[in-house]
């Protein structure tokens, strides 16, 4: 599938900077436990902002901690065209990652509150992530995914990947505009199953029947940007800017060990 190809080099970034790092040590499902992160500041004993680099070809935007933005309870990831620094040519916007540092996270509940953001070419996700192979060239990740994009903001796409294979992409109808409100979105993973949730409401279950589920704990990550060449061709629509910063909103980020 076009969409799953896309994703796995969208994944290389990541790579590269996990690689970089002490990340990649396999860690027991338990290696974490609950937080329920209510995002009222930057928590850099939790997390920390992606800055400097880029993800790859598909993504039109570099990270930029600056645009990881905290204001009365609420964080903003901000795509901007605040320019790009010495190695990231050709991307022509600039926007905000935040994902868990050093601890990954098992099997249990990943959820968080946001309001997405509207227009053709944009993607406001969570999702975890776990590279199995520190080479960056090779495509190994274990992810589950929470996807919306901004050409359709009444539909959620599911995903998940093992040991870097796709093709599980699912499309839900929300029955309402995520950009225009906040709403509660999460995914509870456990051996068996992956099961999606929008407002507490099961909206959609994988049980393996589609290919091997996840078995890796992994970083949980939100991130904002705009697509740009397949991804863009493909999947989210070109983006033109609006002529001033879009935002994706977060309330909190909350997980919860499986029992």
């Amino acid at each position: 599938m076009q969409k799953d190809k896309i994703h796995q080099r969208l994944r290389k970034g990541i790579a590269m900077i996990l690689a970089c790092s002490s990340l990649l040590l396999a860690v027991p499902a338990s290696a974490a436990g609950a937080f329920n992160d209510p995002l009222n500041a930057f928590n850099d004993g939790r997390f920390y902002k992606s800055d400097g680099w880029a993800n790859g070809d598909d993504f039109g935007v570099f990270w930029k901690a600056n645009n990881v933005e905290f204001n009365n309870g609420i964080m903003a990831l901000r795509l901007d065209k605040s320019g790009c620094p010495a190695g990231c040519e050709g991307k022509p916007y600039a926007s905000g990652e935040y994902a868990t540092n050093d601890n990954t996270y098992g099997y249990g509940r990943v959820e968080a509150r946001m309001k997405v953001a509207k227009g053709t070419g944009l993607v406001t996700s969570l999702f975890t992530y776990y590279d199995r192979d520190p080479n960056p060239d090779v495509n190994r990740n274990d992810e589950i995914d929470i996807e919306i994009l901004g050409k359709d903001t009444t539909k959620l796409e599911t995903n998940y990947y093992t040991n870097g294979v796709g093709e599980h992409s699912t499309v839900i109808d929300l029955g309402f505009d995520a950009s225009l409100d906040f709403h509660t979105y999460a995914f509870e993973w456990s051996p068996t199953s992956i099961k999606w949730y929008v407002d507490g409401k099961l909206v959609h279950t994988e049980n393996g029947s589609r290919g091997e589920l996840p078995s890796h704990p992994g970083h949980i990550m939100v991130n904002f940007w705009a697509g740009a060449n397949d991804a863009a061709k493909y999947w989210t629509g070109d983006f033109v800017y609006p002529g001033s910063p879009v935002r994706a909103y977060y309330d909190y980020i909350k997980y919860t060990p499986a029992q």
